[in-house]
């Protein structure tokens, strides 16, 4: 990915959603050729010249200090995700730019994380790098899909949302959950512009899905820690399940997703269910080397 036009793309995106009466500009009189904010009102706002914040907005970000990037931000009324995105974009770390010189290692789900994901009575995942599902408990795999079925390349959410099907039915508002996963996407990429197999994985959403496509050009970023997801399973109907993102020690790109219904619930009473009628056929958690670990 081109560091340059992310940060155009997204500066230009985001200076385009707030209006001069939302930025506290008095109004200027005359048709706007623009919408949302001009980039001379941005460069105001952020106390720096037209110039250097049409320099920063074309990419160029060499010896760009923080103190101007956090005024841009705020200028921009960036929330806590888009800012660090910003800073990722405009000013990569020592430690990022040493990563990029070299492939990304493999990632390994620790031995207890596997022992955690067996012991839970509730849906379990762990993602890491491009939202690829690195292992699930085997009440996750009956509530979304087989995992472990698919080729080790096809086990990712952002694949399964937009080129599955049955993920359109399963998920009860699939719009927002398509704009969600896309949006964690797009915010790993600020992260890890020149991982390969990210490229590979935009593109090939790209050329199968329409609205990635679309989703995409918005340029938007979310880390979502907690929430709520509204499914209709073809066995077992509706759930309602809230959700906790908890990150995984030892690998800043790992996570672990718990699902859990309201106590006594429908949603409860329909997971249990669930649980009973596949337990004994879903898969079991995955080895780091792919194999089946064996049963206690």
């Amino acid at each position: 990915m081109d560091r340059s036009s992310e940060i155009r793309e997204f500066l230009r995106t985001r200076r385009a959603r707030i209006t001069p009466d939302q930025a506290g500009l008095a109004p200027h009189g005359g048709a706007r050729r623009v919408p949302g904010l001009r980039r001379e009102e941005v460069a105001q706002l952020a106390g720096v010249s037209v110039d250097y914040y049409v320099r920063l907005e074309r990419g160029r970000t060499q010896g760009v200090s923080e103190g101007v990037l956090e005024a841009v931000a705020r200028a921009l009324q960036l929330d806590d995700t888009e800012r660090a995105h910003l800073l990722d974009l405009a000013q990569p770390t020592a430690t990022t730019r040493a990563r990029r010189k070299r492939p990304l290692a493999p990632q390994r789900v620790h031995p207890v994380l596997y022992r955690t994901l067996d012991s839970l009575s509730v849906p379990a995942v762990v993602q890491g790098r491009r939202t690829d599902v690195l292992a699930a408990n085997r009440l996750a795999h009956a509530l979304y899909t087989d995992f472990e079925a698919r080729p080790r390349r096809e086990r990712n959410f952002a694949r399964f949302v937009f080129l599955d099907e049955a993920a359109r039915t399963l998920y009860a508002d699939w719009d927002r959950v398509a704009g969600d996963c896309l949006a964690a996407l797009r915010l790993y990429a600020g992260r890890q512009p020149d991982d390969p197999q990210l490229t590979e994985l935009i593109g090939e959403l790209s050329l199968h899905s329409d609205t990635f496509r679309r989703l995409w050009a918005d340029h938007n970023v979310v880390a979502h820690t907690t929430g709520t997801k509204r499914l209709h399973h073809p066995l077992v109907g509706d759930l309602t399940l809230d959700y906790l993102v908890l990150a995984v020690e030892g690998d800043p790109e790992q996570t672990l997703t718990i699902y859990t219904p309201e106590p006594a619930s429908p949603s409860a009473e329909a997971l249990a269910l669930l649980a009973s009628w596949t337990g004994t056929s879903a898969s079991r958690p995955q080895s780091p080397e792919g194999t089946p670990k064996q049963a206690r």
